[in-house]
């Protein structure tokens, strides 16, 4: 089993750390800094779960003390047996509380509670494939509707049969990215297509990727690094649903990176919009760079941001979804495409949370 008393001691500096964060958040100084009281806060917050969990530990100790006593001082059998029953359930609690103080206690995603921006693409299987990105797509907007998270569409290219070649969307809510970045990477469909007149099997594929939306960075975006074009909006087809330029393609020179926004008829709010994706893609750029080390280090990758990646199969004729990085299968395929992928999502924390458990104890 593992020792309570040293994860007790383990947790003892962060219970006092929130203490103290707990005084001068409602410090008037401190509050007149809205700066400095919304970076307090947010740390607050961050380490409440470690907090809980050490006071529910502390007290599940303690009962085990006083059922210990009374074992000790009790001479009806029967009596003995149910404090003994008592201490044995409260071990069970004492070594889950220990295990999962162990998952608090190791480095925290910082993104986890962000915002996220989505990107799904049509990849290979020309109309079929931007078919399924649409459903991919809905199938998003249901799961978002479920956990009560909100999506805004920040541009979006269709085609003429009601595809998608290409959408950007933000995903608004509290821990979108904790469960969401699991997502990124090539999905594949199986299917006979409407258009095939033989009735054989096609596979396609539509990427996605998921970026946490970032609020503030600490890096610049010079005027003199991006180029930004104008031009109209268009339909499907080309067809045009705008007269003005309004839509915005914004290019970050150093990197590459281009950008483009035409959800909205002001271009001044496309360019509002585009900078903050350009932002989160830059960010992540810097993001990869920083834990490229670290990546090659680690035994295995569950999967959580590599486009070439395929981690999911949608099989039509077999109604089965399979997910291949935790080899998980679910034969409700309508089930998943109206939003019920939690359970892939679920496998994937698991594996992710032990793999990160076997490399804290290496």
């Amino acid at each position: 089993m593992i020792n309570a008393n040293e994860m007790l001691n383990k947790t003892k500096k962060i219970r006092e750390r929130s203490d103290f964060l707990t005084q001068q958040i409602a410090d008037p100084s401190v509050i007149a800094d809205n700066k400095q009281w919304r970076k307090l806060v947010k740390e607050h917050s961050s380490i409440q779960d470690i907090v809980e969990a050490s006071k529910e530990l502390e007290k599940a100790v303690e009962e085990k003390k006083n059922c210990q006593q009374e074992i000790a001082r009790e001479k009806d059998h029967e009596m003995k047996m149910l404090f003994e029953e008592e201490e044995k359930s409260l071990d069970e609690k004492i070594e889950k509380l220990c295990e999962d103080i162990k998952f608090l206690l190791l480095p925290k995603d910082e993104n986890d509670d962000k915002n996220i921006i989505m990107e799904i693409r049509a990849a290979a299987g020309g109309e079929e494939s931007a078919l399924f990105a649409t459903e991919l797509f809905r199938m998003y907007t249901h799961y978002a509707e479920n956990h009560r998270w909100k999506i805004e569409v920040m541009d979006l290219n269709e085609t003429e049969l009601g595809g998608i070649k290409e959408i950007t969307f933000i995903v608004q809510g509290k821990g979108a990215y904790s469960r969401l970045k699991y997502e990124a990477g090539v999905h594949r469909v199986q299917r006979v297509p409407e258009t095939e007149s033989q009735g054989r099997i096609h596979t396609s594929t539509a990427t996605v990727a998921v970026l946490p939306e970032v609020e503030e960075v600490d890096f610049e975006i010079l005027d003199s690094d991006l180029r930004i074009d104008t031009y109209r909006a268009s339909g499907a087809g080309g067809q045009h649903i705008n007269k003005t330029d309004s839509a915005i393609r914004m290019t970050h020179l150093p990197t590459g990176i281009v950008v483009t926004c035409q959800d909205e008829r002001s271009q001044i709010k496309n360019r509002e919009k585009a900078m903050r994706i350009m932002q989160s893609k830059i960010y992540e750029l810097y993001q990869t760079e920083k834990e490229n080390e670290f990546k090659a280090n680690r035994k295995s990758q569950v999967g959580t941001g590599d486009r070439s990646e395929r981690v999911r199969t949608y099989n039509y004729p077999q109604g089965r979804v399979t997910d291949h990085r935790v080899n998980v299968s679910s034969y409700d395929l309508n089930g998943v495409l109206n939003g019920d992928i939690d359970q892939f999502i679920d496998a994937l924390i698991l594996k992710d949370r032990t793999e990160k458990l076997e490399q804290a104890g290496e």
